[in-house]
């Protein structure tokens, strides 16, 4: 295995939940962090956490609906750190619904963040991994596009495009870079309370969530058995799921 100590890794919707998890996991294994969420106090507190326990780790306010701030968050990386490893494209929302509600603003907010943010963060990352001959694209999918689901179908398709090209990339990518997708299953996040507006859906995830959700802590290790890979071992995809998942 290789090791995570002082890896440079920058992580995308690290405030909270899943990128959170990453955060304090990876930075517990010496990488260091470069944090980027909408909330500069969840970032800040997160960064402040690390730092508590001997970590490193800076931070700035981003909107990944912005290419400018991707941009901004890989140019941090480099300018502190002199160079950037790993970029994990995490950030995403789920404002679920059917498609008969007509919530059209919420799809095109889906889209913009899960899909056009991730490939914003590739855009941003991949000078930087080609200059540097090195480099790793982490994208967070979701098992919501392995199983559609109803309410889901929007959310889903935003997941399934990043997951198509998250492929192609890795296809397109030389020996020095590698590709990884990992599609989390039901995890006890803030998910539903921050992106879900339909009540009836949000009380039916939480009861869900309650029932059978797992620690976002699974997809940190998951993130991190990636990254300690061998240089010419590339894991493409993995699936982590609460074993009671159907």
């Amino acid at each position: 295995m290789v090791t995570i100590e002082n890896k440079i890794v920058a992580i995308t919707g690290a405030g909270r939940g899943i990128g959170r998890a990453t955060a304090i996991h990876l930075a517990a294994r010496g990488a260091r962090l470069v944090l980027g969420a909408r909330s500069e106090a969840e970032i800040a507190a997160v960064a402040g956490e690390i730092g508590a326990a001997g970590g490193e780790a800076v931070y700035r306010a981003i909107d990944v609906t912005r290419r400018a701030d991707l941009d901004a968050l890989v140019n941090l990386a480099c300018e502190r750190f002199g160079r950037l490893d790993v970029i994990v494209n995490n950030a995403g929302i789920g404002p679920l619904s059917r498609f008969d509600a007509l919530k059209v603003d919420d799809w095109d907010a889906m889209i913009d963040v899960n899909l056009k943010g991730a490939l914003y963060g590739i855009a941003a990352s991949l000078p930087v991994f080609s200059r540097q001959d090195s480099g790793h694209v982490i994208n967070v999918v979701s098992t919501a596009g392995i199983k559609i689901v109803p309410t889901m179908g929007v959310y889903a398709a935003t997941k399934n495009a990043l997951r198509t090209a998250t492929e192609a990339l890795r296809q397109e990518a030389n020996q020095n870079l590698r590709v990884t997708e990992i599609s989390p299953g039901f995890i006890d996040t803030t998910f539903a309370d921050a992106t879900v507006t339909d009540p009836d859906i949000r009380a039916a995830i939480l009861k869900r969530k309650e029932e059978l959700a797992i620690s976002p802590d699974a997809i940190a290790r998951a993130i991190a058995f990636a990254i300690e890979q061998p240089s010419d071992v590339e894991i493409g995809s993995i699936v982590v799921r609460p074993t009671a998942q159907d």
